[in-house]
């Protein structure tokens, strides 16, 4: 009797090789939801029947790239559930999760001691997730219609997670 192996390194090719679909994917469901107003405000929020509010912010603005932070802000704890943050990228038309839990906030994703197989199959995880929680999104009712921005920030919504120094651009050095 033999023992049929599947080689680790071949998933993490497949994977790799899908993750740019799953990008662009992630980017048109994210784009229903984003008005055409996005750089007008920093913090929008979506309000439909039966569910709690969303909101999204803008943490950062670039040429082509935009930073968001996508929430839901939930009991009287006032947690944020689940708490995503996306890179978004409008010349290449793709957008990817940096982070998508609660507890997770912003940290660093890369670096010379994490496996490259490790990071394409997180990366692919979360961006499965944010997919489909955008997909629940949409099929709540949620768009660019509901989307309105806000000038006052809510008390209970939570300040976001600062940047880690080694993540500015200020510090980045590439050798």
């Amino acid at each position: 009797m033999s023992t049929l192996l599947r080689n680790p390194n071949t998933l993490s090719r497949v994977i790799a090789r899908r993750l740019p679909s799953l990008h662009s994917g992630v980017f048109h469901a994210l784009n229903v939801l984003m008005p055409n107003d996005l750089g007008r405000s920093d913090l929008l929020v979506s309000r439909v029947d039966n569910a709690p509010d969303l909101y999204l912010r803008v943490l950062e603005r670039h040429n082509y790239t935009t930073f968001l932070q996508l929430t839901y802000v939930l009991g009287p704890e006032r947690e944020q559930h689940p708490n995503a943050h996306i890179r978004v990228y409008h010349d290449a038309r793709m957008a990817e999760a940096t982070s998508f839990s609660p507890e997770q906030g912003i940290e660093r994703l890369a670096g010379p001691d994490l496996p490259v197989r490790g990071l394409v199959e997180r990366s692919w995880r979360m961006n499965r997730a944010l997919l489909k929680w955008l997909e629940y999104l949409l099929a709540e009712g949620h768009s660019a219609e509901t989307m309105k921005a806000t000038e006052d920030v809510p008390a209970d919504l939570p300040e976001p997670e600062p940047v880690p120094a080694e993540m500015t651009k200020e510090t980045l050095r590439v050798e």
